[in-house]
């Protein structure tokens, strides 16, 4: 089961890169329709957001895997291994709440939006529906990597790396 979501997650890490490569050429065809007309794509501002903001939400899971995140580490890295311990348990079950209120809202827009027919108010006219499902997709992610985090946490696969000597942290 961990190698499928360490797949899932890195999966979704390099479709995060995909669609920042697709954010450079909506830009990159915004940028060439203004000197070659024939070259514009209409909404490519549009597509451009589009691409940014599934590309945030699908990396957020493999970046939390990877460590990658940005922790405040002043504090906890003076605490006992044990506070320590239930501190980042604490600090995980908070964050698997927030990360799945935020999935749990993201499938239910992606679903009103389909059931209302909503589309964009710009020239593209797109369903969005399309561009809301790399956020619903990349939150789940995110929560269900909290989940595997926490589960590490609790059974104590997941251990508290300390940086070695003269070594900045790796999470700073």
């Amino acid at each position: 089961m961990r190698s499928f979501l360490d797949r899932l997650f890195e999966g979704a890490g390099y479709l995060a890169g995909l669609f920042m490569i697709g954010t450079l050429l909506a830009v990159l065809s915004s940028i060439c329709g203004r000197f070659i007309p024939a070259l514009e794509l209409h909404g490519a501002d549009a597509y451009a957001g589009y691409c940014m903001a599934a590309s945030a939400f699908l990396a957020m899971a493999s970046t939390l895997r990877r460590g990658e995140h940005i922790r405040v580490t002043l504090l906890i890295n003076r605490l006992s291994p044990r506070a320590h311990r239930w501190l980042d348990i604490f600090c995980h079950v908070l964050a698997l709440a927030v990360s799945g209120a935020l999935a749990w809202f993201s499938i239910r827009l992606v679903r009103q939006s389909l059931a209302f027919n909503d589309i964009s108010t710009g020239l593209d006219a797109t369903p969005l529906w399309i561009p809301q499902l790399g956020m619903a997709l990349g939150t789940t992610l995110f929560a269900l990597a909290f989940t595997a985090d926490l589960v590490d946490l609790i059974t104590g696969r997941k251990v508290r790396q300390e940086p070695r000597e003269g070594e900045p942290a790796h999470i700073e």
